[in-house]
């Protein structure tokens, strides 16, 4: 294990420790920043509604109302306190939120025909100024001699122990890899936010002092259960989904077939060359292989299909990111059932049959699309399997079972994040880990 104490300067900066030759630093932001005047003209098109239906609309609660008339007044350091005091992770949330499906699909203009507030993009004007003047609106409370571990570094766990630290409980993270962030640092797709800029986020949340990591731990190999109930008052689990799920197909063990997560990890991380790779074809339709097919287009892959085994409508992803997706160049194959990979050592196609309206295959319309890089975004794997031996504590479909705040059957034991919904927003994992934070205090603060 690799023990950092963020109080000190015992730990080096994660951003240290990125490649500076990764691939994901082709791609520019989607949605451009605003200027200071484009946000004051913005902001005062809010009608600042007093029963404001984009609050509800955010898992986080955010008042956004007050936000956005402390922009329009110039108060832009008022503003990112009050977004953060709901959501301290409302930088990478102002980037990756989806918010055409939250706050800004709910803003009432769009009923009046007009187009709604983009509150998103006065968000990140908001916080991207805290953290381009380094405003501090948060000191850890005076130290109750109580501690907390939790089980992962994303944005759940972060947002825990910022909560935790505030309420003066030490904290410890226990986390598997060598730099933290989960999702935001290794999973966004980088026309939202690049690796570097969560990890600058990574490093603003801890700076709240008193928060020790250790790297390197796998459950229960490293740590049992009972060692983490032996050192704190409450364990908190954050240690989100497992691997990408294979679509055990004949020709599974050719080369070029790769999962989207691990797809996305690699050039986020590390410089990717995909000179050899003409056609690549995604198979899925959630948001992950929305991501994948613009990601390969950034990339400069000249043909990206999108392979999916129902009608365009079926699709679990969000049609804001089809419809970007289909304005890049991503070619369509809907109603396409996965057969076989073909090729010799490495792929160079993948074999499909057509399906009817109830996702059927159709006798005899077998075909191949050619690639030379398949990529599976069929879903992860689930880690309720790592709590089997934690007395109290269920699963469900493989995920984390607990009360609303976020209390499992072990009353020392809390969970949050996409290891108890199943894979949801960067957004619903931080308003998880912060209620669950605040859950936990009050447990231990009546022991």
């Amino acid at each position: 294990d690799v023990a950092c104490d963020w109080s000190s300067d015992v730990c080096s900066s994660d951003l240290d420790e990125l490649d500076p030759e990764r691939s994901e630093q082709v791609f520019e932001d989607f949605k451009k920043a605003y200027t200071a005047n484009q946000a004051i003209v913005e902001a005062n098109r809010c009608l600042y509604c007093s029963d404001a239906p984009c609050i509800t609309a955010c898992p986080t609660g955010i008042d956004i109302p007050s936000f956005i008339r402390k922009i329009s007044t110039r108060n832009t350091e008022g503003s990112a306190r009050t977004i953060f005091a709901s959501n301290i992770l409302g930088m990478s949330c102002s980037r990756v939120c989806p918010v055409e499906t939250l706050c800004v699909g709910d803003c009432v203009f769009n009923e009046m025909g007009v187009p709604p507030i983009q509150i998103g993009k006065l968000q990140r004007y908001a916080t991207d100024m805290a953290f381009e003047k380094d405003w501090t609106f948060f000191e850890a409370g005076a130290d109750t001699g109580k501690s907390v571990g939790i089980v992962g570094g994303g944005p759940a766990g972060l947002a825990a122990a910022h909560r935790l630290r505030r309420f003066g409980h030490a904290v410890t993270i226990y986390e598997k890899r060598d730099i933290l962030g989960g999702l935001n640092t290794f999973g966004v797709a980088p026309y939202k936010m690049r690796a570097d800029a969560a990890l600058s986020e990574v490093e603003w949340v801890m700076s709240i002092g008193g928060i020790t990591v250790e790297h390197g731990v796998t459950i229960p190999e490293t740590h049992s259960w009972d060692d983490l109930l032996g050192k704190h008052e409450a364990i908190f689990l954050a240690f989100g989904l497992g691997p990408d799920t294979r679509l055990e197909l004949p020709g599974s063990n050719l080369d070029g077939i790769v999962g989207a997560v691990d797809f996305i990890e690699d050039f986020k991380l590390k410089a990717m060359d995909l000179s050899a790779v003409k056609q690549a074809v995604v198979i899925g339709g959630g948001n992950t292989a929305l991501d994948a097919v613009r990601e390969l287009r950034g990339l400069g892959v000249p043909e990206v299909t999108l392979a999916y085994r129902g009608a365009e409508d079926q699709m679990g992803g969000y049609a804001h990111e089809w419809s970007a997706g289909k304005d890049e160049g991503v070619i369509s194959a809907f109603n396409l059932q996965p057969v076989a990979y073909e090729g010799q050592g490495q792929v160079d196609g993948l074999r499909v049959v057509r399906t009817d309206a109830d996702k059927k295959p159709i006798p005899g319309s077998a075909h191949t699309l050619p690639a030379q890089l398949v990529v599976l975004a069929v879903g992860q794997s689930k880690l309720g399997e790592l709590v089997s031996d934690l007395d109290g504590v269920e699963t469900k479909w493989g995920r984390v079972v607990t009360t609303e705040s976020g209390q499992t059957g072990h009353p020392r034991v809390f969970a949050g994040g996409d290891c108890t919904n199943g894979g949801k927003e960067v957004v619903n994992g931080v308003a998880e880990g912060r209620d669950a934070a605040i859950a936990i205090h009050s447990m231990i603060s009546e022991a």
